[in-house]
């Protein structure tokens, strides 16, 4: 397995110099890195080790204005070489990075005392010391960039490492932060990052995240060299045709399509180095990425960050939070929680019971990252679990408002929720357009056969004239019986009144090839918003359309004497 090395450690405490020997390659690509003599961005080299495994190397700057830079290029990293001066000792950076890794959970690497040629014997055995109590358990060699002493030792103390490390990202679909994107003629815009897991290959159809750009790889490197398939734990580069360099920043993300939806809160087990407050505000670094977030405590352990912008996350990620300095990190229990404080169901995520936190109905694709192995106990309806105790009290709650519902129309509305069309079927009622019924439940007056009656005898004493009806449910019931007929605006009118009505416009479109709304309004003796609601109700049946200031008859209109 393909494997990185990320190297820590203050400034000017020979990072890049350190690579360089071991590597032949430069990372200080920046003219003003090389001006300065320090790194300011991340740089890259391939490692070949004694056995001829080759490790991919990220160089980081050691300067703290360029920690954020630091924590971008750690992130992906599986195991680190801690730089520190022989001379010097531990610095406040070296501190600094070593907790970020450790934040990380990259518990394996190696130490190397660097500048060893410029210090007394006695000088360098007390770093060397220091360094073991710094990193228990971690090999310390000590090493001269300029004269090449220790530099084998190095590589097969980082072999010795790599032998018992696995990449931690290897299970899962395809994704890669980009931690550098640029153009190179005759490939178009660039990007590169390590890829953290799944595989990459030319023809690849993958997504930009957080913009949801569907993007298509023309080619793949692996340290400047075309390869045919990339690994996780790779350095790789990949051509993409038809994106623009200022359309691909680091911190975008490249995926499988549909495999991680984007996250604005993040539930975290919490580690802290300092104490963060509830409600504090913080930088949140995962992948290249980072994103202002305000962090909700839950219980002593736990935390919600509640992101000010999208980021792509799955469980088991590690996160680092900085403000001035770095102040803690958690590792991701969901990427995609609901947004009520529960303490209990975080502790039922960090012990890897997935299935206990579910109750409403939850897509399975949003819990792609959060379950591990099967959700026993849970329901499954298409793309949704739910629980069946869940569901249970939904045909409870429905039940009740049926109980509830008016006599005229017992139904209760279909849930208005993404779910419906999936779950609304597992319970046992009649769905008619968009309500559930009881089985066999017919509307009946009930109670209300005596409003029923005076409304129709207002009807009949309106004759063709528009009467305003305010019980609409009422209104509902009787015309279904073909007891009245409803117009727009709440009015109604009488169902052989309307009859009425259409055999009078039936007659004149026939003799007249169409009819005015004035003429209508004087046939019947009415006014003319009266007018103007039968004749729209007459467009509304199929029966007229409108032509010009008048109607027509449509051609399948039926004659006055066949109504």
């Amino acid at each position: 397995m393909p494997l990185t090395v990320g190297t820590a450690g203050h400034i000017d405490h020979g990072k890049t110099w350190l690579v360089r020997a071991l590597t032949g390659k430069d990372t200080d690509r920046l003219p003003e890195e090389q001006r300065r003599g320090i790194s300011i961005d991340l740089g890259y080299a391939p490692l070949e080790l004694p056995d001829g495994r080759r490790l991919s190397v990220i160089d980081v700057p050691g300067h703290e204005r360029f920690v954020r830079t630091m924590v971008a290029g750690a992130t992906g990293i599986d195991l680190f070489l801690l730089v520190v001066d022989a001379g010097e000792g531990a610095r406040p950076q070296t501190h600094e990075h070593l907790a970020i890794l450790r934040l990380l959970g990259i518990e394996n690497g190696v130490v190397a005392l660097t500048k060893v040629d410029a210090v007394d014997a006695d000088v360098v055995e007390l770093s060397a010391e220091e360094a073991r109590e710094l990193v228990p358990g971690a090999e310390v060699v000590r090493v001269s960039a300029r004269t090449g002493e220790g530099l084998d030792e190095l590589r097969s103390a980082l072999q010795r490492v790599a032998n018992v490390v696995e990449h931690a990202h290897a299970d899962g679909p395809t994704r890669m932060y980009v931690d550098r994107s640029f153009s190179v003629p005759g490939f178009g815009t660039v990007v590169t990052g390590t890829l953290w897991s799944g595989v990459i290959e030319p023809g690849d159809q993958l997504r930009l995240e957080p913009s949801g750009r569907e993007v298509r790889v023309r080619s793949v490197q692996v340290h400047d060299r075309d390869v045919d398939r990339a690994e996780p734990g790779q350095r790789v580069a990949v051509s993409l045709p038809g994106v623009e360099r200022a359309e691909v920043v680091r911190g975008d993300v490249l995926v499988a399509p549909g495999a991680y939806p984007v996250s604005y809160r993040l539930d975290v087990v919490l580690e802290e180095i300092a104490p963060i407050e509830d409600g504090a505000r913080a930088q949140v670094h995962i992948g290249t990425e980072h994103s202002l977030a305000r962090v909700v405590r839950i219980g002593e352990r736990f935390a919600q960050l509640r992101l000010a912008s999208p980021v792509v996350a799955a469980r088991g990620d590690r996160v680092i939070l900085r403000g001035e300095t770095t102040l803690g990190g958690g590792r991701l229990l969901d990427p995609h929680p609901p947004r009520h404080r529960d303490e209990g169901r975080l502790a039922q995520l960090e012990r890897g019971d997935i299935a206990a936190t579910i109750s409403a109905p939850v897509r399975l694709d949003s819990l792609r990252f959060v379950v591990t192995g099967e959700l026993d106990g849970l329901e499954r309806a298409g793309p949704w679990v739910y629980s069946a105790a869940w569901l249970a009290e939904l045909e409870a709650e429905l039940r009740a408002q049926m109980a509830l519902a008016d006599e005229i129309d017992p139904g209760v509305p279909i849930p208005a929720e993404p779910w419906a069309g999936e779950i609304v079927p597992r319970v046992p009622f009649d769905r008619r357009g968009s309500k559930l019924y009881l089985p066999g439940a017919v509307p009946t007056l009930g109670g209300r056969a005596a409003d029923a009656m005076a409304l129709e005898g207002e009807l009949a004493a309106a004759g063709v004239r528009a009467t305003k009806v305010d019980d609409d449910e009422l209104a509902r019931f009787l015309e279904a019986n073909g007891r009245l007929v409803r117009l727009g605006g709440g009015y109604a009118i009488g169902a052989d009144a309307f009859g009425v009505a259409a055999d009078v416009l039936l007659a004149e479109c026939r003799a007249a090839n169409g009819i005015t709304l004035a003429r209508f309004r004087d046939l019947l003796g009415i006014g003319r918003r009266d007018a103007q609601l039968l004749l729209e109700r007459f467009d509304a049946d199929g029966l007229t359309r409108r032509e010009g200031e008048g109607r027509v008859l449509r051609k399948r209109a039926p004659s006055p004497q066949s109504r």
